[in-house]
C-alpha cells in the first residue's frame, strides 16, 4: 500500500529552511498558499512566471504552446520551490479552465485597446475635418487645426457624449413613437386624426336633407354671462366618460376645483360663484338619477334661480347637449349592468308634475334587485325602461300623456315620440356618438369656442361588445328597440353632416386668410415699385421731361396695369370659389367674397399710392 506524499515527507529529515522563511512540519497541500508566495517571490521560478504574466506590450495568442502536465523543474539551489508551485497544487482540468480564462483576458484587452485608440483616431480625423471647414469658412479660426492635447480630448469628450445621447434617445424615444424620429413626416402629409374612427369609407352619402342652419352649430357661450350648458346624461352611452371631460379635460379661465375622493367638483365661473355647467359631476343630480328631457326642461330653471324673486331672474340661455350610441350596444350594456346589481331605483321619472303610479310603471322583478338575470328574461320583460330608452328620453312626454298607454294608440304613440325625440336632438345645440369621439370633440369645441387640454380616446372594446350573441338574438333586440335604431340613424346622418360642413367651413376660411395673404403681398409689391418709381424721377427730373416729352403716359400705363390685374384677381378669385363652394347657397357667398376682397384691395392699393 502506498504512503501518502505527507507521510512519507514525515519520515523523511528535515530541511534547512532558506533565509526568511518559516520552518515547514505539517502536509504542504495545508501551507500551499504561502509556498506559492514564496515560490513567486524567487525569480526564474515557475509560480512567479505565472504570476507576473507575460511582458509588457507582448501577450499570449491562440498558438501559445499549451501549459505541461508537470510542472517546470528548476535548479538544483531551488529544490525546495519545486514542490510548491501555483499549477502543481491544481487539477489538470482546472488548469485548462485557467488557461481558457486567461486567453479571454487577452482578447478583452485587446477590444478595449483597439476601441481606445479607433475612438482616439476618429477624433483626430474629426479635428482636422472641423479644422478645414472652419478654415474655409471663417479664415480667422484657421488656428482651430492646430489644437492642443486638451483641446482632443475635448472633442473626443463632445463626440463620446453624442453617441451616448443617440444611444438613450433610441431607448427612451423609439423611432415609432417620436415625432423627432419620424422620417417620414417630412415627405408624407399628417393623416387626418378624425378619419374614420369606425373603421369605415371616409366618403359619406347623405341620407336626409338638412338646411345650413341645421348643420351650422356656433353658440355665442359667454362664461361670464348668465348662460348655462345642460347635460342629458342617457344610461349606458359614455355619458361618464364625457362628464368627465367637461369638469377635468377643458381649458378655462377659471378650471373646475376637483378634490380627491368626491365625484362633484365646483364649477364657477370667473368672479362669480355660479355655476356654468348643469351635470352629474358639478351639481349632482339636482333633478333625479338621470334625468329625461321632460324633467330638464321644467326642473333646472326652477333649481337654478329657485332662490331668486321672479322679477330679479336673468333671462338665461339653457344650452342642452347628450350622448347617443348605437342602440344594441348600448341595450346589452344595459343588461351587463343590471346583472351586476343597478337599479336606478333613485329615478323620479316626474311628469307633468307627478311621478308614475304603480299600474302605470310596473316592476320587473320582485326582490331589491334584478342581480343575475338571463339575457332572455331581461328581454321578455314588458315594462322594461331599456327598451327604446334613448327615443323616450330625448322626446317631450307630455305630449303622450306620460306614461299613461291609454291615452292614445301605441302606434300614433311611438310616432309622436319619436319626432318629438329628433326636434328635441336638432334644436340640441350639441349632440355626440360614443362611436365617434374625436368627432365629438371637434364638434363641442366649434360649437362652444372652448377647447380640450387632452384628446378624447376611441375605446373599440366595451363589456358589450365581450357578449357573443346570435343573429336572432341580436334582431329581436333591433325589434324591441326599433324607435332607438331609426333615431340613432336619424342622429348619425345629421352629425356626420355637421361635422363635414364643420370642416368645409374651416377650409374655406384658411383658403380665403391665404388669398388675402397674397393680396397683401402682391399689394406691398406694388407700393414699393411706385415708392423706387418716385425716388428716380425726384432724382432726375431733368433727364426724365427729356426723355418723356408727356408726363401723364406713365401714370395712364400705370393705371391700365392697375385695372388689368385687378380684373386678372377678380375673375380668378370667382373662378376658384365657384369651383370649391359647396352646391349649397353658393351664389351669394361668393358674390360677397369676391366685391369684399377687390374692394379691400382697391382701397388698399389706393391708398398706398
Amino acid at each position: 500500500m502506498a504512503l501518502p506524499v505527507c507521510a512519507v515527507r514525515a519520515f523523511e529529515p528535515p530541511r534547512q529552511p532558506e533565509r526568511g522563511a518559516p520552518a515547514r512540519t505539517t502536509c504542504p497541500r495545508r501551507h500551499s498558499r504561502v509556498e506559492a508566495e514564496l515560490a513567486a517571490s524567487r525569480p526564474g521560478s515557475v509560480a512567479a512566471s505565472v504570476r507576473a504574466g507575460p511582458p509588457r506590450g507582448v501577450s499570449h495568442g491562440f498558438h501559445t504552446r499549451p501549459l505541461l502536465d508537470k510542472p517546470r523543474k528548476a535548479s538544483s539551489s531551488l529544490a525546495g520551490a519545486a514542490c510548491a508551485p501555483l499549477f502543481a497544487l491544481l487539477s489538470r482540468g482546472r488548469r485548462r479552465r485557467m488557461h481558457v480564462l486567461r486567453r479571454r483576458w487577452d482578447l478583452g484587452s485587446l477590444c478595449r485597446a483597439l476601441l481606445t485608440r479607433g475612438l482616439a483616431a476618429l477624433g483626430h480625423s474629426l479635428k482636422h475635418v472641423l479644422g478645414a471647414i472652419f478654415s474655409k469658412i471663417f479664415g480667422p479660426l484657421a488656428s482651430v487645426g492646430n489644437m492642443d492635447e486638451k483641446s482632443n480630448k475635448l472633442l473626443l469628450a463632445l463626440v463620446m457624449l453624442f453617441l451616448f445621447a443617440v444611444i438613450v434617445l433610441q431607448y427612451v424615444c423609439p423611432g415609432t413613437e417620436c415625432q423627432l424620429l419620424r422620417l417620414q413626416a417630412f415627405s408624407s402629409p399628417v393623416p387626418d386624426p378624425y378619419r374614420s374612427e369606425d373603421e369605415s369609407s371616409a366618403r359619406f352619402v347623405p341620407r336626409y336633407n338638412f338646411t345650413r342652419g341645421d348643420l351650422l352649430r356656433k353658440v355665442d357661450f359667454d362664461i361670464k354671462g348668465d348662460d348655462l350648458i345642460v347635460f342629458l346624461h342617457i344610461q349606458k352611452t359614455g355619458g361618464t366618460t364625457f362628464g368627465r371631460h367637461l369638469v377635468r379635460n377643458i381649458q378655462l379661465e377659471q378650471p373646475c376645483e376637483c378634490r380627491v375622493g368626491q365625484k362633484k367638483c365646483t364649477c364657477h365661473r370667473p368672479g362669480k360663484r355660479e355655476t356654468w355647467l348643469f351635470s352629474r359631476f358639478s351639481t349632482g343630480w339636482s333633478c333625479g338619477l338621470h334625468a329625461d328631457w321632460t324633467e330638464l326642461t321644467s326642473c333646472v330653471p326652477s333649481v337654478v334661480d329657485g332662490k331668486r324673486d321672479a322679477r330679479l331672474r336673468p333671462s338665461r340661455n339653457f344650452h342642452y347637449i347628450t350622448i347617443l350610441r348605437d342602440p344594441v350596444s348600448r341595450y346589452l350594456s344595459e343588461w351587463r349592468h343590471v346583472q351586476r346589481g343597478a337599479t336606478w331605483k333613485a329615478s323620479l321619472h316626474v311628469c307633468d308634475g307627478r311621478p308614475p303610479t304603480s299600474e302605470e310603471l310596473p316592476s320587473c322583478y320582485t326582490g331589491d334587485d334584478w342581480s343575475g338575470c338571463p339575457l332572455k328574461e331581461f328581454m321578455d320583460c314588458p315594462y322594461n325602461l331599456a327598451n327604446n330608452r334613448q327615443v323616450r328620453m330625448l322626446s317631450d312626454l307630455t305630449l303622450v300623456g306620460c306614461y299613461n298607454l291609454s291615452v292614445m294608440p301605441e302606434k300614433q304613440r311611438n310616432k309622436v315620440l319619436l319626432e318629438s325625440a329628433k326636434s328635441n336632438l336638432k334644436h340640441m345645440a350639441f349632440f355626440g356618438l360614443t362611436e365617434f369621439q374625436r368627432k365629438t370633440q371637434y364638434l363641442f369645441e366649434k360649437t362652444f369656442n372652448m377647447n380640450f387640454i387632452s384628446p378624447f380616446t376611441q375605446y373599440n372594446t366595451t363589456r358589450a361588445s365581450s357578449v357573443e350573441i346570435n343573429e336572432e338574438i341580436q334582431k329581436r333586440i333591433e325589434g324591441l328597440n326599433f324607435l332607438d335604431m331609426e333615431l340613432y340613424s336619424y342622429a348619425k346622418d345629421l352629425f356626420l353632416q355637421r361635422y363635414q360642413f364643420m370642416r368645409q367651413k374651416e377650409h374655406q376660411e384658411a383658403r380665403r386668410k391665404r388669398q388675402e395673404q397674397r393680396k397683401f403681398l402682391k399689394g406691398r409689391l406694388l407700393q414699393t415699385h411706385f415708392q423706387s418709381q418716385g425716388q428716380g424721377q425726384s432724382q432726375n427730373p431733368n433727364q426724365n421731361q427729356s426723355q418723356n416729352p408727356n408726363p401723364n403716359a406713365n401714370q395712364n400705363l400705370t393705371q391700365n396695369l392697375m385695372q388689368n390685374l385687378m380684373q386678372n384677381l377678380t375673375q380668378s378669385s370667382s373662378q376658384k370659389q365657384n369651383r370649391e363652394s359647396p352646391k349649397q347657397n353658393s351664389g351669394k357667398e361668393q358674390n360677397d367674397n369676391t366685391n369684399n376682397g377687390t374692394n379691400d384691395y382697391i382701397g388698399s392699393v389706393e391708398k398706398w399710392r
